[in-house]
């Protein structure tokens, strides 16, 4: 019996009238690792959710889906989390609780599962994914690969037949999206659990994988684990890395040492925790950017990236140091999750949302828009209802429409093609030369390496070294050897 079964399924969202998905028919085997690959907007989000009754979005379906020979759409809330658990893209959609614990038990809560049966679940749990150190902490408070992990338990615990997860790694730094991959692996190897794996990235996957699907056009067909090979960017996406120490902006190139360059933003000594009792996050931490230059951020999930751009957003405040930012009143924040950003009805009316109170572009900008981000034909389209990758695209192009002088931005290729990150590239290239000052933190060393005149390492909090970008990922043991992933 297959795990999964997708037949002659067609879907198309409310209020639009063409279908993302078009007659797809598909098996999963029981006890597989499957990959299902395909371009940003392709259909992969939807394809998933549509076999999770409690998040299938709304729309017009033919066709069947079937979790072990059993209509997804006649299972009960009981017989759903038995059979088919499903983890997000982004692992803040799914989190409802304060604390680690809370958060395990959430949904065993909810199906009525006794309480010692439920402790039981939860323990070993825990104990499975090696959470014990960090069982009893605050979610608020967990680190982009930790949350991630706590995604995972909390479906987990529920003990289903099959798990979903929409780009679980593409949050992750090389080091912990590795550990994560191998967790999955245990659940599918030692636990029988079928897994499949929506991706824009494989590459890292491929020696887990028993079977792999691709979405294009609408439809799927199977293929070999071996054409999901990554081939480099520079061939696929036409995006330039500089070898040469040359700033890619046109801009004069920026060297480590910045005390002739007069800073738009500068960090002095800066520390900051969330709670009294909780531990530092960013500690003494220094750091100056100068005009128009374009800075990456890299560093390991938890070493601080995040908040240290919340910091200089005036978003937090230092709890010693001090904080300077000339842009603060002409400035954008791409935060992780798009959808804070995204706050309209309609594609098209988050677009306009700025364009009165900015009095810096109009309709005719907000049509060129839509054309760059492949939405021109359904500008009334939610924006909940676009996959991911695309939420990712519009919350970017709604902050470039404005222009503002300093540029913020918080893994802003997550969940993204190849394709879509040369986009991305280009237009992060084009604010750069536009005389805007970008600061943006990523574990995206290509993109680094195509966009960025200066990186920083991020580590324990502090900013341990600045370098050109091409020096940096020449030298770095780490992210030299993942430029040319997929």
């Amino acid at each position: 019996m297959s795990a999964l079964a997708f037949d002659r399924v067609t879907f198309a969202y409310a209020g639009t009238e063409k279908p993302v998905l078009l007659d797809v028919s598909l098996e999963v085997p029981e006890g597989a690792f499957a990959l299902l690959a395909g371009a940003t907007g392709s259909g992969k989000s939807t394809l998933l959710r549509l076999a999770k009754p409690e998040v299938a979005p709304v729309g017009e379906l033919s066709g069947t889906v079937r979790a072990h020979g059993e209509d997804v759409r006649s299972l009960d809330a009981a017989a759903s989390a038995r059979a088919v658990g499903y983890v997000f893209q982004s692992p803040d959609a799914q989190m409802v609780c304060d604390t680690v614990w809370h958060e395990m038990a959430f949904g065993l809560e909810n199906l009525g599962v006794p309480e010692p049966e439920m402790r039981r679940r939860v323990a070993e749990t825990a104990t499975y994914l090696g959470m014990g150190p960090w069982f009893r902490d605050r979610v608020a408070e967990l680190s982009g690969g930790r949350r991630q992990v706590l995604a995972l338990a909390s479906v987990l615990a529920m003990r289903p037949r099959a798990i979903l997860l929409d780009e679980p790694t593409s949050m992750l730094d090389p080091v912990t999206e590795q550990a994560f991959l191998a967790l999955l692996f245990r659940a599918n190897r030692e636990l029988g659990m079928t897994v499949v794996l929506a991706t824009h990235a494989p590459g890292p996957m491929l020696d887990y994988a028993t079977c792999a699907y691709v979405l294009e056009g609408g439809r799927a067909r199977e293929v070999a684990l071996e054409e999901l090979r990554p081939a480099t960017l520079d061939s696929l996406t036409g995006i330039t890395h500089r070898q040469d120490g040359s700033c890619p902006t046109g801009g004069k190139t920026r060297h480590s040492d910045e005390k002739d360059v007069r800073p738009v933003l500068s960090l002095d000594d800066v520390w900051f925790r969330y709670d009294r009792d909780a531990d530092w996050v960013l500690r003494g931490c220094d750091l100056a950017v100068g005009a128009g230059e374009v800075r990456a951020l890299l560093g390991a999930n938890g070493c601080g990236k995040s908040t240290l751009l919340q910091v200089v957003a005036g978003v937090l405040g230092p709890r010693r140091g001090r904080a300077r930012n000339a842009c603060a009143g002409d400035q954008a924040l791409l935060p992780q999750d798009p959808r804070a950003v995204l706050a309209c009805e309609t594609v098209r009316d988050e677009l306009m949302e700025w364009s009165a109170s900015s009095g810096r572009y109009g309709a005719a900008e907000v049509d060129a828009a839509l054309e760059r981000l492949g939405l021109a034909g359904c500008p009334g389209r939610h924006p909940y209802d676009l996959s991911g990758g695309q939420q990712q695209l519009l919350a970017l192009e709604k902050l470039l429409l404005v222009r503002p002088r300093l540029l913020l931005l918080d893994e802003p290729t997550k969940g993204l093609d190849r394709a879509a990150r040369a986009a991305v590239a280009g237009r992060v290239r084009a604010a750069a030369s536009g005389g805007a000052t970008v600061l943006l933190a990523t574990h995206d060393a290509a993109f680094v390496s195509s966009v960025a005149d200066t990186a920083s390492l991020v580590f324990d909090g502090e900013v341990t070294t600045t370098e050109l970008a091409a020096e940096f990922l020449r030298e770095s043991w780490l992210y030299s050897n993942s430029r040319n992933g997929s």
